[in-house]
């Protein structure tokens, strides 16, 4: 079967504009689909920039977008309404709105916040519970912390731009580049949702874009939700050529914990070892005192 989703970027963009925005039309109280928007999001519509509005955001921000981050922002860019959260806690509810995609008209103090995000959360991996340490900063991890944050931070400011875009997701603003990854990022633990503006979307919109399907297992006799074909087939062209990418700098974090190697269409080395748990290091360090690190990742409270 031909995927319907369109391959020119541009086209594609608005393919995913007139899609979504059809499918928070229906109302989800009243609707017969299968599938129905949420209700926060019921007629919502995108909010493009104009190429003004962009450049006098990469001013204010002292940033510089790619040409596909532009192409984004200007056709679709944010929806028109916060996503609304509720919350029971001791017999009360609790609501809170937060950005959908970032609208760098007005999320000032969320995309402010985001901007450090990368930065903060990874020296907190560092210098804690987590003792993050990747090989190239050297075999033995420095005790003190000012030498620790020394090493992090030269390493640091190699990395290209990451530009927040909907929620801890990033944009890697590497103007080499024609096609840019968006990197899912909590701490040290990040991984690619995406190779480029277009395989990012496919995943992040997926349900309101029509890209789901109820399929039923014989074996469980249960029915599941599943990715359609032609959204797995995309995947499955994108993971099969990022094997042969690279990302700038940051690339030896992403594979620094197990999680981040399928993410980047890598088997990871060590995947058959029984005794490693879920997320893993992929390098261990020894501290100055000759101690190596515990093996299994521990969550950070962020």
């Amino acid at each position: 079967m031909k995927p319907e989703i369109p391959e020119n970027y541009t086209e594609f963009l608005y393919w995913v504009k007139e899609t979504t925005e059809a499918f928070w039309s229906e109302n989800p109280e009243t609707s017969e689909a299968e599938f129905v928007c949420e209700d926060w999001q019921y007629g919502a519509k995108w909010l493009g920039m104009t190429e003004v509005e962009i450049d006098q955001t990469e001013r204010k921000y002292n940033i510089k977008f790619t040409p596909e981050h532009r192409e984004f922002l200007r056709i679709l860019h944010a929806v028109d309404r916060k996503v609304i959260y509720k919350y029971d806690e001791d017999d009360s509810e609790e609501i809170i709105e937060s950005p959908y995609f970032y609208n760098w008209l007005q999320d000032h103090e969320e995309i402010e916040a985001y901007l450090k995000w990368p930065y903060q959360t990874i020296w907190e991996d560092v210098a804690g519970m987590n003792k993050v340490w990747l090989k190239s900063w050297g075999t033995i991890r420095p005790k003190s912390d000012e030498e620790k944050e020394k090493i992090f931070s030269a390493w640091f400011e190699k990395i290209p731009q990451l530009i927040p875009i909907h929620g801890h997701r990033f944009v890697v603003s590497d103007h080499t580049k024609t096609q840019n990854p968006v990197l899912s990022m909590y701490g040290s633990d990040i991984i690619v949702l995406g190779w480029n503006m277009r395989h990012y979307l496919l995943r992040e919109l997926k349900d309101s874009l029509n890209l789901l399907e109820d399929v039923f297992d014989e074996e469980d006799q249960e029915w599941y939700i599943e990715d359609k074909q032609e959204l797995l087939q995309i995947h499955k062209e994108e993971f099969a050529a990022a094997k042969t990418k690279s990302i700038p700098v940051i690339e030896e974090m992403i594979l620094y914990w197990s999680s981040g190697w399928s993410s980047f269409g890598k088997k990871y080395p060590h995947e058959t070892d029984s005794y490693l748990q879920p997320i893993v290091r992929a390098f261990v360090a020894e501290d100055e005192d000759g101690e190596a690190n515990d093996q299994q990742k521990k969550f950070n409270s962020f």
